[in-house]
């Protein structure tokens, strides 16, 4: 098979095109042929060597991944040959998607809704999983509650705006001046520039913050959360941070995606209710791998992804 490989850490041209053996699944695994892949910020996280998932190279990145069954390995009886899955399958262990095969563990993917193409639902799991796992499981969001979803208009924000609103939450957004039409298309109650002065000088009683940016924007969200709500993070929260929280009755939750079929299948059910779109704002093909994650690192609408 062909897949994007790296021998050293480094920029964005490290990453090239080499034939590999074509995986095998093992008991209670299936052998996807991938059609897409999404890509994320944490690959080129692990690309450059700033965050060493996988360890040393040689390696093939990508978890995201969406395409058909090839081969089943012994004991599957959840899916037949054909059919059409996604997932993002052994994060944050290596699941070498920007590949044409995928050998991945039948339990950590799901049946692909009918609602969206394979370059939609490849962009779909990290991103939609992040968006889901820490507005439901770690926020226990509500129908009714105030929610205020940072940098709205990327990859986790933008699909965390329309899952909040299917269930039912008052959503308020920040994004930035070119991004704040994309994100009330979205459905977002209230959108803010965040360029425009401080966000907590223009709202209140937040219930639950979805917070993916970093910097001050954890110890400044707790101005606007009301006693009761919660902070989730999808990165390091300071103890300074998490002392203040406490004094004012604030939960603070630090997430890390996991594989999560359950939540794939929720996903999927909102892409074919119409209350879940994926936006892609650009794919390019496998031998691009370099130029997919430059051009993620640009900060577009959304997500890139690549099709093979």
């Amino acid at each position: 098979m062909r897949a994007v490989i790296q021998n050293t850490v480094g920029e964005p041209d490290v990453l090239v095109i080499a034939n590999q053996p074509d995986p095998t699944p093992k008991a209670g695994e299936v052998l996807v042929r991938v059609k897409a892949a999404g890509i994320n910020p944490v690959d080129g996280a692990v690309r450059a060597g700033y965050f060493p998932l996988l360890g040393e190279p040689p390696f093939i990145l990508g978890w995201d991944i969406s395409g058909s069954v090839e081969a089943l390995g012994a004991g599957v009886t959840s899916f037949k040959i054909g059919d059409e899955v996604f997932g993002m399958p052994r994060f944050p262990k290596q699941a070498a998607a920007y590949a044409e095969l995928a050998a991945v563990p039948a339990d950590e993917i799901a049946l692909k809704p009918k609602g969206a193409d394979h370059i939609q639902t490849g962009a779909l799991p990290l991103a939609g999983l992040t968006a889901w796992q820490g507005l439901v499981r770690h926020g226990a969001l509500k129908s009714g509650q105030r929610v205020l979803v940072h940098a709205a208009a990327g990859g986790v924000g933008h699909l965390a705006v329309q899952i909040a609103k299917a269930r039912g939450a008052y959503v308020i957004a920040t994004a930035s001046p070119n991004k704040l039409d994309f994100v009330r298309k979205l459905g977002a109650d209230e959108v803010i520039d965040y360029t425009k002065g401080d966000f907590t000088s223009q709202i209140s009683d937040i219930d639950l913050v979805l917070e993916p940016v970093g910097g001050d924007h954890a110890d400044r969200s707790l101005k606007v959360i009301k006693r009761g709500g919660v902070l989730v993070s999808l990165l390091n929260v300071n103890d300074t941070t998490k002392a203040q929280a406490s004094t004012h009755d604030i939960r603070v939750e630090r997430m890390s995606v996991v594989p999560d079929r359950e939540a794939l299948l929720e996903l999927g059910q909102l892409i074919d209710a119409g209350k879940l779109v994926v936006h892609v704002a650009k794919s390019f093909p496998l031998e691009q791998a370099g130029a997919a994650q430059a051009f993620l690192a640009t900060k577009p609408i959304g997500k890139v992804v690549l099709t093979v």
